[in-house]
């Protein structure tokens, strides 16, 4: 079920959140958690039941692993026979083999079959919806148990945990000590109106960013990458950031759907994204991007490989390991690879140069970034080497720039520009351009939803605009579209 439904924003939503205070209100507390995750499950199932029993069988695993570390610490005296270092290394296996099946199975037979030479056929694998969120957000559970940070044993409550619909299919990632703590606590089982307001305030700006402004410059993203045989420099540009801003105001969208949702039941989930376009170098980038993921990737990878405690030589090497891995882990695809191949070497440059206390001005560093990000997502978005190469060989062929026709008298003097159509390869909307600075000038210039969000500031004209900003989405919403991270 996609947040940008109807039957969710009119008929799971209300109704789920309906019944849920109302076995609050009757004193039925464990009904209301269990009714919350039995509908979390339905939400979960509404593309595919058939890998329902997969989720649970996660859960149910990693549950009854994390409770025997998390009680191993507690009370070592009590499971001397179990070593809780391998209690933690079978989970992680588990989990990581259940992820590497389902994930990336065919991508090894395809490869294996590359360099053999060979032609063993595909497993009949469909990549099970939000594996990867929910695997991740486990593998931390096991592992803060096995640092004995977890102190719940609760089954229901670990289900809620894992399994709360707003942040099940695509995140924020969380954490067990940020959620727990939320649903043992007796002031969050009330109706709370402030909460409920902020919720749709934001809920509202996230579905607008998804059908109004993401799904609009996924349009022109898919012709210039996916039907387009050629680019000329425009079309290039065009493509390159169409699929920029897309890609941070899908994924952001969600984000801002989820928390707004989770709000509706007095549930704080952790910010995901702080205006990343507006980063000074690629390290402040990451701090600014999916913030949930870079922290899973900085304490349970970079972190266990050593950090920066083991030599210069030794961090750039787990920086960089760090970020293959991230790349890796968004799909089973060498462009997910090399992506984060270039944000490994981008981060580990970055550190180098931090060391020659050497500053760029602010314009420069901020140009110097995005335009790295920009040529880093082409890869990231092109389904194959030789789309990454259509669109970057446009990108920089300064030979190959056409305006329009109607500005050949006015700008006859550039001999070196090419007069005519422009945009024919991706769009016929000349005012794509002009969309694109608005864009600009929103990410760079606007609060973030996160801000806004952190300031609380909620007032009467706020409000009004964010039902505006609803309605104007539910009105664009002819055509569902899947936000871009279900595929990860």
């Amino acid at each position: 079920m996609l947040f940008n439904s109807f039957e969710f924003i009119f008929v799971f939503l209300p109704l789920v959140f309906v019944i849920y205070f109302f076995l609050l209100s009757r004193k039925l507390i464990l009904g209301a958690k269990a009714w919350l995750v039995l509908s979390s499950l339905f939400f979960y199932s509404w593309w595919n039941p058939i890998y329902l029993p997969l989720i649970l069988t996660s859960v149910f695993i990693n549950y009854a692993l994390g409770t025997g570390l998390g009680k191993s610490f507690d009370n070592p005296k009590s499971f001397r026979k179990i070593r809780p270092k391998s209690v933690l290394t079978i989970g992680i296996i588990f989990n990581l083999a259940l992820l590497g099946y389902f994930k990336y199975t065919n991508f090894f037979v395809s490869n294996l079959n590359y360099f053999l030479e060979d032609q063993i056929p595909s497993f009949d694998i469909a990549l099970p919806l939000a594996i990867s969120f929910f695997t991740f957000q486990q593998i931390a559970y096991l592992v803060d148990s096995y640092r004995g940070e977890t102190k719940e044993y609760d089954l229901l409550n670990y289900m809620f945990f894992v399994t709360f619909f707003p942040q099940l299919i695509a995140g924020p990632i969380v954490h067990h000590k940020q959620v727990m703590p939320q649903i043992g606590n007796i002031w969050n089982l009330r109706f709370k109106y402030k909460n409920i307001i902020l919720g749709l305030v934001i809920f509202s700006l996230g579905i607008f960013k998804k059908v109004v402004i993401a799904d609009n410059f996924a349009i022109f993203a898919k012709q210039g990458f996916d039907v387009a045989e050629s680019l000329n420099f425009v079309e290039a540009w065009v493509t390159s950031l169409s699929y920029t801003f897309q890609l941070y105001f899908d994924f952001s969208g969600y984000t801002d759907m989820a928390i707004g949702a989770a709000l509706f039941f007095n549930i704080k989930l952790p910010i995901n994204f702080n205006s990343p376009y507006k980063a000074l170098n690629i390290q402040d980038f990451w701090r600014r991007w999916h913030i949930t993921l870079s922290q899973f990737l900085r304490d349970y990878v970079y972190i266990p490989l050593g950090g920066n405690r083991k030599g210069e030589a030794r961090t750039y090497f787990n920086l960089f390991m760090t970020f293959f891995l991230g790349g890796l882990w968004h799909g089973a695809s060498w462009m997910f690879v090399i992506w984060g191949i270039m944000h490994g070497l981008g981060v580990v440059i970055h550190r180098a140069w931090q060391k020659t206390n050497f500053k760029l001005y602010k314009p420069v560093s901020w140009l110097i970034t995005f335009l790295f990000v920009n040529l880093a997502w082409v890869f990231f978005r092109a389904n194959e080497m030789k789309d990454a190469i259509k669109v970057i060989k446009g990108m920089i062929n300064v030979k190959n720039i056409v305006l329009p026709g109607a500005l050949q008298q006015r700008l006859s003097f550039l001999n070196f520009i090419n007069f005519g159509p422009w945009l024919q390869n991706v769009t016929s909307d000349s005012y794509i351009v002009i969309w694109i600075l608005l864009t600009f000038i929103i990410v760079l210039k606007f609060k973030n939803s996160t801000e806004n969000y952190l300031e609380r500031r909620i007032s009467t004209s706020v409000s009004l605009a964010s039902g505006v900003l609803l309605a104007v989405a539910v009105g664009n919403m002819i055509q569902l579209s899947e936000f871009l991270y279900f595929n990860f």
